[in-house]
């Protein structure tokens, strides 16, 4: 274990777990500022902005979040929300005329279910990516390409949607946690195919600022 994770003797929280705790702070914070469902891209990006300023030594805090996401709610934003909305319910909407016996219901559903996928990858990168604080437009056409040219990653953001659906259905509590470890999933692929720092927007710079 290296120098700055090292434990004093009966020492039980360390760094980890500290981390750990905020990270499921962040996701009740996501969770409740996601109610209005529109704000759920902004309060997303915002999840993953605070979670990937950890790398810098940045508070992930509850604090810190809010005082993103205040600054957040931009037109721009609750548009991205109402758009994500009319995708899911189009989805929806196609598969559940494959489901009433439409010609050709096979191979029609798999084809909606694909959409809906791909789009739900490029949605959630989005998210992840730091030109999603200032403007979706950039940070939609990076994670277009990233999943294209990360394919794995691609997957990796699919299971951890699966892994945060099945918490939310199996225990209904746990929807209000599951979007900090989906943050941190996230983040984490986004990182991943990144390895640079990143050097975060100017608008994050004064995030930063204020809530220092």
């Amino acid at each position: 274990m290296s120098g700055g994770q090292a434990r004093e003797t009966g020492e039980i929280f360390g760094p980890r777990m500290t981390l750990f705790a905020d990270v499921l702070s962040v996701g009740v914070c996501t969770a409740v500022a996601s109610l209005p469902v529109v704000t759920l891209p902004a309060a997303l990006s915002t999840a993953c902005a605070v979670l990937r300023g950890a790398r810098e030594d940045q508070p992930a805090t509850a604090g810190r979040y809010l005082a993103v996401l205040r600054r957040r709610l931009r037109v721009g934003d609750l548009a991205a929300g109402a758009l994500s909305v009319a995708g899911v319910l189009l989805v929806l909407a196609d598969l559940a005329l494959a489901r009433g016996g439409l010609p050709g219901a096979p191979v029609f559903a798999v084809v909606a279910a694909c959409i809906g996928a791909y789009a739900a990858v490029i949605g959630l990168r989005a998210c992840a990516r730091p030109e999603s604080l200032t403007g979706w437009r950039a940070a939609v056409g990076g994670a277009a390409r990233d999943s294209v040219r990360d394919v794995g990653g691609s997957g990796l953001v699919l299971l951890a949607l699966a892994a945060a659906a099945l918490c939310a259905w199996m225990l209904l509590p746990l929807a209000f946690l599951a979007p900090g470890p989906l943050a941190l999933a996230l983040t984490a692929v986004d990182v991943r195919l990144s390895p640079r720092v990143d050097a975060a927007p100017e608008e994050s710079a004064a995030f930063d600022k204020e809530t220092a």
